[in-house]
């Protein structure tokens, strides 16, 4: 089936559906395949749950008037997401980075909303399959896209780009984050600027941190608005602070937020400078960014029994990890715990980069760190105040025999460690 005519089909229907789990009424359902499911196995359920219509590339499985029968479902439904970008009006903003790119998006957006028609990417739908749906989102009313693209190798930002045809771009970092994927931090390099390469390929924008080396220098050739600490930016950053929460000030208007830690300063920076550049009144940016409260085990402070916990589990690699360390080293307080997870896909260089974490704790004996996993287990080293577990229940195990009291406790690691687990022994 031709795209053109699938998209007279998605315009007959409410929304746009990959998971039965998730059907909707007179939705379009896509017939995806995984590495263990074909979900053209399932389009008799989608139809029976409420869907409209199902797209199957399965010849086996069509039902006259229901199914619409492609060569490929995925590749259709990135097709047909292009083809709804291209009829938009919608102006579309897209992010990609190593680290703080899903909090950076939920800033830029609420700003937006206070003046715009504003749809941004829900929780981290930020890859091939991601994008599109989020893409499918957008309605005529729409006036702003925000989307945020994922990648762990060469070339995907590309691809997403030329789905999503954005017509501005931010890169909040490039850091070590899926090391194996990029081959090395080069290449991560690399891979993000791709989005800079489409951006000026087709003389669109790009919002820059210039307080950042690489960014800077990436850029001094393309179209850009600038924040920095400096001048000669187009918006100067006057003060920051973090402790825990940043607070942030800049044209004579001060921003207390709900999110800890130096690191986030860049994403409130860079969320100003773009409401600053569509023309949002500096008290709805500051009534947007003090009013958001970061969830889903990002930066999240969370009062305990007489311990404070920042929970920042949600993901670590050794950028982030730095940054969170670091952070945690200033803040004031008597008894300071960090509880630490292995770095998932760093390759090669995974065991290395564990040893360089530890590295950065293991003169701090004002702060006990509990190392978690098999590749910080590894690197274990003899010092009084750290603690090494080659996995989390071993860790539980532990937990169960002592008491944490009147502590300010760090927990970080990467997705598959799971660490918000910990909150059920403190």
């Amino acid at each position: 089936m031709k795209t053109a005519l699938l998209y007279q089909h998605y315009l007959a229907c409410n929304s746009v559906c990959t998971d039965t789990r998730k059907i909707s009424e007179n939705c379009i359902f896509f017939a995806l395949k995984g590495d263990n499911f074909d979900a053209n196995t399932f389009t008799n359920e989608a139809l029976v749950k409420g869907a409209k219509y199902v797209v199957i590339d399965n010849p086996n499985y069509q039902i006259e008037g229901k199914t619409l029968l492609v060569e490929d479902t995925l590749v259709a439904l990135q097709k047909l997401a292009n083809h709804h970008r291209k009829e938009l009006t919608a102006k579309i903003i897209a992010l990609t980075g190593s680290n703080g790119k899903t909090t950076t998006k939920e800033l830029i957006h609420i700003i937006l909303s206070k003046k715009y028609n504003t749809i941004a990417t829900i929780g981290n739908l930020n890859n091939h399959i991601g994008v599109p749906l989020t893409l499918l989102r957008l309605t005529k009313e729409t006036e702003f896209g925000i989307i945020e693209m994922g990648a762990n190798h060469q070339k995907e930002i590309e691809f997403l780009c030329e789905i999503a045809e954005p017509d501005f771009g931010y890169i909040t970092n490039f850091g070590k984050a899926h090391l194996e994927g990029f081959g090395g931090i080069k290449g991560v390099i690399k891979g993000k600027s791709e989005m800079y390469t489409f951006l000026q390929d087709n003389n669109k924008l790009v919002f820059v941190n210039l307080d950042d080396a690489i960014q800077e220098e990436k850029t001094n050739h393309i179209n850009r608005y600038t924040f920095s600490k400096e001048k000669g930016a187009n918006i100067k950053i006057d003060s920051i602070e973090a402790n825990p929460m940043v607070k942030i000030s800049f044209e004579d208007t001060t921003i207390q937020s709900h999110l800890i830690g130096l690191y986030n300063a860049n994403n409130i920076n860079a969320a100003i400078a773009i409401g600053k550049y569509f023309e949002v009144a500096n008290t709805q940016i500051k009534e947007a960014i003090e009013n958001y409260i970061p969830e889903n085990n990002r930066s999240q402070l969370i009062k305990k029994g007489t311990n404070e916990i920042i929970l920042d589990a949600y993901n670590a690699n050794p950028s982030s990890m730095q940054v969170a360390i670091e952070n945690f080293k200033q803040l004031n307080h008597n008894k300071k715990i960090a509880i630490l997870g292995d770095m998932f896909e760093l390759g090669e260089e995974s065991l290395e980069e564990h040893k360089k974490t530890i590295a950065l704790l293991s003169e701090e004996p004002k702060i006990t760190t509990y190392f978690i996993g098999k590749d910080f287990y590894l690197n274990s080293i003899e010092k009084e105040h750290l603690l090494f577990f080659e996995d989390f229940a071993s860790f539980a195990t532990y937990l169960q025999g002592i008491r944490i009291t009147n502590s300010l406790i760090l927990i970080k690691g990467s997705r598959g460690m799971a660490l918000e687990r910990t909150l059920e022994s403190l």
